[in-house]
C-alpha cells in the first residue's frame, strides 16, 4: 500500500527528501504521516497531514528544518529533511491512517511501509 524511497548517507547540515507513493486504496480521506525509528530506542512520530489539505503537525525536534508535502497526482507524499543532524539517523517509515483527525501514536495507523535509512554523520 505504501513505499517509501530517498533515505541515504548525508553529513550533518544536509539535505535529504523522502517520498512515499500510495496505492489507490489510499484516498484523500487519509491522514499520512512519516514516523521513524533511531537504533535502540522507539519508533516515534515525525510528522503527519491529511491528503486533502489542511496544515501538518511536526513534531518539535523536526519544526522548521523538516516539509511535508504532498503530490496529490503522483499518490506521492514527500519529506524534505533540511540542516540534518547525527539524532536524526534513523528509519524513517510512511504510515497511513483511514480518515479522522491527526495522530500521534503507532496504533492510530492502518498501513505501513517498509523504512528507508536516513544516515547522518557528524
Amino acid at each position: 500500500q505504501l513505499q517509501a524511497s530517498g533515505g541515504g548517507l548525508v553529513q550533518a547540515g544536509g539535505s535529504l527528501r523522502l517520498s512515499c507513493a500510495a496505492s489507490a486504496r489510499i484516498s484523500s480521506s487519509y491522514v499520512m504521516a512519516w514516523f521513524r525509528q533511531a537504533p535502540g530506542k522507539e519508533r516515534e512520530f515525525v510528522v503527519g497531514i491529511r491528503w486533502s489539505g489542511g496544515s501538518p503537525s511536526y513534531a518539535d525536534s523536526v519544526k522548521g528544518r523538516f516539509t511535508i508535502s504532498r503530490v496529490n497526482f503522483r499518490r506521492t507524499v514527500a519529506l524534505q529533511m533540511n540542516n540534518l543532524k547525527p539524532e536524526d539517523t534513523a528509519v524513517y517509515y510512511c504510515a497511513a491512517r483511514a480518515g479522522g483527525g491527526l495522530r500521534f501514536g503507532l496504533g492510530d495507523y492502518d498501513y505501513w511501509g517498509r523504512g528507508t535509512l536516513v544516515t547522518v554523520s557528524s
